[in-house]
């Protein structure tokens, strides 16, 4: 369990450093665009495309972390009224739920990237689209992963408070 503890851990820090490293660069860029448009009734042509990446990558992040924190969308007015035992057992199975979900989107991601990497689409002049969208299976693989590891978590958290020893 230490090991998986130290997984999340670890991708928790990469998120948590990229989410902040791609808002930073779209406050800067943002800012940017705004004082060229104004004083120089100009701009980075490639900026608002970019900028609008960005808030793809950004949600991603934040759904992985939100997911490692299980602070993740629930709905919980009928669990709060139950045992501490079953709230854990419904925890672990909407987690385990939401991994297979997000596994599946995963997969569904890696078919549109391959779609978009075949027709040589580009999301900007020369730069192929896969450099913007490959954060979709991405966002979904850590998504899974971190569903997958509060369920386990979940459950040797149950299993360790049913057996004393």
């Amino acid at each position: 369990m230490n090991l998986l503890k130290s997984l999340d851990r670890g991708l928790v820090r990469i998120e948590g450093f990229a989410a902040v490293l791609f808002l930073l660069v779209m406050l800067l860029l943002g800012f940017a665009q705004v004082v060229l448009r104004n004083l120089f009734s100009g701009g980075f042509v490639w900026g608002d495309v970019l900028l609008r990446h960005m808030v793809l990558w950004i949600g991603f992040f934040g759904a992985a972390l939100a997911a490692s924190q299980e602070r993740h969308i629930n709905i919980d007015a009928i669990t709060r009224f139950l045992p501490k035992r079953v709230q854990s057992a419904l925890h672990m199975i909407t987690n385990l739920f939401a991994a297979v979900i997000s596994y599946l989107l995963f997969r569904a991601a890696l078919t549109f990237v391959g779609f978009e990497i075949e027709d040589k689409h580009m999301v900007f002049g020369e730069i192929p689209s896969l450099y913007a969208e490959i954060i979709i299976p991405v966002g979904f693989a850590l998504l899974a992963i971190h569903f997958l590891i509060r369920a386990v978590l979940r459950g040797t958290e149950m299993a360790g408070k049913a057996d004393p020893a």
